[in-house]
């Protein structure tokens, strides 16, 4: 699965994009405020400028709301960041994946929606796997068939590249993303995150290019 054929929704016939993607900001906006338990339908119609009723028409429920959330953010990554050019250099590439990647995670706005995520995930499974699916494993996939271009090529070895992309982006998030889902740093700044992707970009090339 590629980051390109994850489903757009559907705007139906009637239906404003503008006034979707106002509801979508009031909604997170208060889902940050006040996390997903406390926020309501009431709350968010206020926050975003609508009445309830007009909420409503656009949504069913705040789950449904949290939902449009996580495809917008998986989305922006899509487009952002995982839209990998098989004919990049392969260093070139990994470098400016990583680096995209770890600065797009590591905005002050960008963990709550996770906390969120994994805070629900036991009571609403598929939302949780809905994420995964479209996010992380979506991203590991781009990386993957990247890489494979570039065993064809001759540039890297033949290897596990699921597991080796799976590594490579996780790497590329040590000591940065982890201390600010536990609240323990804030976010890093611009030097440390190139820092630590060049080290996982060395490494991985230390590893995996043919020799």
């Amino acid at each position: 699965m590629a980051w390109q054929d994850i489903e757009r929704p559907v705007v139906e016939r009637g239906v404003d994009p503008a006034k979707r993607e106002q509801i979508i900001d009031g909604a997170r906006r208060m889902f940050l405020a006040q996390g997903f338990d406390a926020a309501s339908m009431g709350s968010i119609a206020r926050e975003a400028g609508v009445s309830k009723g007009t909420l409503y028409v656009y949504f069913k429920s705040k789950e449904e709301l949290f939902e449009a959330i996580v495809e917008e953010q998986c989305r922006q990554q899509a487009d952002q960041i995982f839209n990998l050019d098989s004919e990049a250099d392969l260093e070139t590439e990994l470098r400016r994946v990583g680096v995209e990647f770890a600065r797009f995670l590591c905005r002050p706005d960008g963990v709550s929606p996770l906390r969120t995520v994994i805070a629900i995930a036991d009571r609403m499974p598929e939302l949780g796997a809905k994420f995964y699916q479209s996010g992380p494993a979506t991203g590991i996939a781009s990386l993957k068939g990247f890489f494979e271009g570039k065993v064809a090529a001759g540039i890297l070895a033949p290897n596990d590249y699921e597991v080796a992309a799976a590594q490579f982006i996780d790497s590329c998030l040590s000591t940065t993303f982890k201390p600010m889902l536990f609240n323990f740093a804030g976010p890093p700044d611009d030097t440390r995150i190139i820092h630590v992707v060049d080290m996982a970009v060395r490494a991985f090339l230390a590893a995996y290019r043919n020799r």
